[in-house]
């Protein structure tokens, strides 16, 4: 794992509770919609990348999904997690890992992805985080990703970003993931402040 990376995201966690992170929503709404798009069967095998703390678990438990995983490269950020949804969380697989560097043990018919993408500004570490998805992923799988839309911030925690449009995430993922379709999103920071995000839904060819 990167020391380095992960040193920096367990600070952040440690020093700022849920609420008060830049990307905190209390209802993870077009994440919702994107994956029903999907049309899948409560028990297909879905994964959230760098899911840390966000409520989408919450959510997709309460709509009877059974086969789950968060993956967060702060192991604070998921212990947050457990220690919110409670006995349920024995039913999720958590995961702490550097996505970079992550060698997966089984594959998944969703990944969701809500900003983790956009924080990798190196082309390795871009081209190792789609090597990980596609050996993540069926071949009948569908990604659900959100980066900083190319009006949205270039800087987030301290860090730089670079940001994406639809056309830009399906020159990273390749050909054999097709554009299924988008959406913007001005996402209010619970400071007040407004960034752009732009959400797109893939199906692997």
């Amino acid at each position: 794992m990167n020391g380095e990376r992960a040193d920096h995201w367990e600070k952040v966690y440690r020093t700022k509770s849920e609420t008060e992170v830049s990307w905190f929503e209390d209802e993870p709404r077009i994440s919702l919609d994107l994956i029903r798009a999907a049309e899948l069967p409560p028990d297909a095998p879905i994964i959230d990348v760098g899911g840390g703390e966000s409520r989408l678990l919450d959510r997709l438990l309460a709509l009877g999904h059974t086969d789950l995983a968060v993956l967060d490269i702060s192991a604070k950020a998921l212990d947050v997690a457990k220690a919110r949804i409670g006995a349920a969380a024995s039913k999720v697989d958590w995961i702490v890992a550097d996505i970079t560097q992550w060698k997966p043990a089984k594959q998944w018919r969703l990944w969701h992805d809500r900003a983790v993408f956009h924080f990798l500004t190196e082309a390795a570490d871009r081209r190792a985080y789609v090597n990980a998805m596609r050996q993540a992923l069926t071949t009948d799988a569908h990604v659900v990703i959100a980066t900083f839309a190319p009006d949205g911030p270039e800087r987030c925690s301290g860090l730089a970003v670079l940001r994406h449009d639809a056309e830009s995430l399906a020159g990273e993922f390749g050909a054999e993931f097709r554009l299924e379709e988008t959406r913007d999103h001005a996402h209010e920071t619970p400071g007040g402040t407004v960034q752009h995000f732009q959400y797109a839904r893939f199906s692997r060819r």
